[in-house]
């Protein structure tokens, strides 16, 4: 961790804190409550928690951030309704609920479509991403910045799973979001949607057999409990967002915007090395606690499984899937 407490400090002192303290000057005192719905050990907490001290140093005190996890204000569609009738401030939430509202986020989440973090990086903090952010308007929201929830990987009960073949009727729970539901079915799965909250209680009771979800929620949660095969698929790649109702948002002074805007892009970029770095040992630990981890998975197979899903939606994301291709080659 020397090297990210050393990255953070580098960040902090790149933008300024000087300016930003001067603006502080002119900021109304202000309390935002942030909410997520995973736990004190997610990604998601370390990403709140880096932007609560950011947006605290830079504006002087001004700017208050408590933090509400464990979704202690709702579900993930829920907070993004309160936000967009303002009895929500903000949130950090995964963009496949975010899609639900906005549906051209989604194809960031399209099966195999980045190789690797740092193409999904580029792109997110590039023209497309910050388009699709400047987007959120339209449904009374405002897109700050990208963090992640990283590549998705599948866990089940049952069995091992080196194939499609494998997940022949496994009930896989999956986001409410078109895109996933689509693709567990290519792959031959029984795609259940819904929230993550009940599929806590849905695997404990054994009601699903499975999931898919980056290795750091599968560490959080403590899944190996319930699911002891898990598959590095590396699917999708899950981008996650700072994310505010516009009611509030319109509320703030300019000085007060910029400040959420520049700690929350800095926060994501913290929380994405944190989670980067913290993946080989959240491996390891899963594979102390006993479960089995098949890292040499067919995923050639896997992706000519999942070639339907871009003819189902290669129209409906108009050109950004496109764009997305080009800049990747």
């Amino acid at each position: 961790m020397k090297n990210l407490m050393v990255f953070a400090a580098l960040t902090v002192s790149a933008v300024g804190l000087g300016a930003s303290a001067a603006q502080s000057s002119e900021i109304d005192p202000t309390t935002l409550r942030l909410a997520h719905v995973v736990n004190e050990q997610d990604g998601f907490h370390v990403a709140a928690t880096r932007f609560k001290e950011l947006v605290a140093e830079r504006s002087d005190g001004a700017i208050t951030i408590e933090i509400f996890p464990n979704a202690t204000l709702g579900d993930e569609r829920t907070l993004l309704e309160g936000m967009q009738i303002g009895t929500v401030d903000m949130g950090v939430i995964t963009n496949g609920p975010v899609s639900n509202f906005l549906e051209d986020m989604a194809v960031f989440e399209l099966p195999f479509l980045f190789p690797s973090r740092d193409a999904a990086y580029a792109v997110l903090d590039g023209p497309v991403g910050q388009e699709l952010l400047d987007r959120l308007s339209e449904v009374n929201l405002k897109g700050l910045a990208y963090a992640e929830r990283g590549f998705r990987n599948l866990t089940n009960s049952k069995r091992p799973v080196h194939t499609p073949a494998d997940l022949d009727g496994l009930r896989i729970r999956v986001m409410e979001n078109p895109v996933y539901i689509d693709t567990f079915r290519a792959l031959g799965a029984d795609a259940i949607p819904m929230a993550w909250t009940e599929a806590l209680t849905a695997m404990q009771q054994g009601t699903i057999d499975g999931q898919e979800n980056p290795v750091n929620v599968v560490h959080a949660f403590k899944l190996n409990e319930t699911q002891k095969y898990m598959t590095m698929t590396r699917h999708t790649y899950a981008p996650a967002l700072f994310v505010m109702g516009m009611p509030v948002w319109n509320e703030l002074s300019e000085d007060a915007q910029a400040i959420i805007v520049e700690s929350a892009h800095d926060a994501a970029v913290y929380e994405r090395q944190v989670n980067a770095e913290m993946e080989d040992k959240q491996l390891a630990d899963l594979r102390d606690r006993g479960m089995e981890i098949d890292d040499d998975a067919d995923l050639a197979a896997f992706s000519a499984a999942v070639q339907p899903v871009y003819e189902t939606y290669g129209e409906t994301f108009g050109t950004y899937l496109e764009r997305i291709r080009a800049e990747l080659n």
